[in-house]
C-alpha cells in the first residue's frame, strides 16, 4: 500500500501548458538531443524546400479560382452546396497536373519522411524524458545511436501511421468542404443562416478534428514505444484519451495554429512560391515545431498512462478498504 501511494505522489498531473513547457525544455536545453533531431530532420527539411514553394503556388492558384466573377450573382442554398463539386471540376480542368503532383507528393514521400523523423524523435524523447524524471544523466550521442530500430516495429508503426493518416485526411477534407462554402458565401453576404451553418459546422468539425488528432498522434507514439500496431494502437490511444480530450485538443490547437500561421503570410500577401530566405526560415520553423510536437505527444502519452495507473491504484485501494471493513 505504501508503494502504491508513492507511485501516485510521483505521477504529477500535467496540463497542456506544462507538457509544452517540458517539451520545449527537452528540445532546447538538451544539446545532444537537439543535434541528433536536427540531423534526422535534414531529409524532411530538404524535401520541404521543394514542396513548400509548390504548395504556396498551388494554394494561390486555388484562391484566385475561388474569387467570384460578380458580386451581383444570385447564389441559392443548393448552388452553395454544389461549390465543392464546381471547385473539383475547375481543379480537374485548370490544375490537373498540379493536383496529381501535389496529391502524390502529399500522400507518399512527405509522410514517409515525416514518419522517419517521428520514429527517431519519439524514441529519443521517451529516453530523455524518463531519464530527466528519474534525475539520471542525459543521453550521450553514442547512446542515442546505439540501438537500431526493429524492422517489425517500423512496419507496425507504418501501419498505425497509415490508419491515422487516412482518418485525419477524411476529416480534413470535410473541413476544406465547409471552408470553401464559407469563403464564397462571405464574398456575397447573401444568407445569414447559411453563414451561421457554415461557422457552426466548421468549428464543430475543427474541434472534433483537433481533439481526435491528439489520440491519433498518441497511437503512433504507442506503436513506437509499446509495440502495439494498427487498430490495437488506436484502441489504446482512445482508451488513454478518455478524460483527457480537452488537454489533447489544446495541444493540437497550438501546433495546428503554428503550422497554419507559418503558411498564411505567403498566401495572404500573394507570394508566388519562389525560393527565398523567408521560405527557408518558414521550413526551419516548421521542422522545429514538428520536433516539439512529437516530444509533447510523447510526454502526453506518459501522462495519460500515469493517470490511468493512478486511477487503477485508487480503485484498488478503495476496494481493499471496503473489504477490510
Amino acid at each position: 500500500m505504501e508503494i502504491e501511494s508513492n507511485l501516485i505522489i510521483k505521477n504529477d498531473k500535467l496540463e497542456a501548458f506544462d507538457i509544452l513547457r517540458k517539451a520545449l525544455t527537452i528540445s532546447a536545453t538538451n544539446i545532444n538531443f537537439l543535434i541528433f533531431t536536427i540531423l534526422t530532420s535534414l531529409p524532411l527539411f530538404c524535401f520541404l524546400v521543394y514542396y513548400e514553394p509548390f504548395l504556396h503556388k498551388f494554394l494561390l492558384g486555388i484562391s484566385e479560382m475561388l474569387k467570384p466573377p460578380s458580386a451581383d450573382l444570385y447564389w441559392s442554398t443548393l448552388s452553395l452546396l454544389s461549390i465543392p463539386t464546381d471547385i473539383t471540376r475547375k481543379l480537374n480542368n485548370e490544375f490537373p497536373e498540379g493536383l496529381v503532383q501535389i496529391g502524390l507528393v502529399y500522400l507518399i514521400p512527405l509522410h514517409l519522411l515525416e514518419l522517419s523523423t517521428v520514429l527517431v524523435i519519439v524514441d529519443l524523447a521517451s529516453k530523455t524524458y524518463t531519464r530527466q524524471e528519474e534525475e539520471e544523466p542525459p543521453l550521450t550521442l553514442k547512446e542515442m545511436v546505439h540501438k537500431p530500430f526493429d524492422v517489425t516495429r517500423v512496419i507496425g508503426t507504418l501501419v498505425t501511421f497509415v490508419y491515422a493518416f487516412i482518418i485525419s485526411t477524411i476529416s480534413l477534407l470535410g473541413l476544406i468542404w465547409l471552408a470553401a462554402i464559407y469563403y464564397v458565401v462571405t464574398k456575397f453576404n447573401y444568407d445569414v443562416l447559411v453563414l451561421v451553418w457554415c461557422w457552426v459546422g466548421f468549428l464543430g468539425l475543427m474541434t472534433m478534428y483537433l481533439g481526435w488528432s491528439a489520440a491519433w498522434n498518441m497511437s503512433v507514439v504507442i506503436s513506437i514505444l509499446e509495440g502495439r500496431y494498427g487498430t490495437k494502437a488506436m484502441a489504446s490511444a482512445i482508451f488513454y484519451s478518455v478524460g483527457n480530450v480537452w488537454r489533447g485538443f489544446r495541444l493540437m490547437l497550438v501546433f495546428f495554429a503554428w503550422e497554419v500561421g507559418l503558411r498564411l503570410p505567403y498566401i495572404y500577401f500573394g507570394c508566388k512560391g519562389t525560393w527565398s530566405v523567408g521560405i527557408l526560415t518558414q521550413i526551419g520553423l516548421f521542422c522545429l515545431g514538428n520536433v516539439v510536437k512529437w516530444v509533447a505527444f510523447t510526454i502526453y502519452f506518459y501522462d495519460c498512462k500515469n493517470r490511468e495507473i493512478e486511477r487503477k491504484l485508487i480503485m484498488k485501494a478503495k476496494k481493499r478498504a471496503v473489504e477490510s471493513g
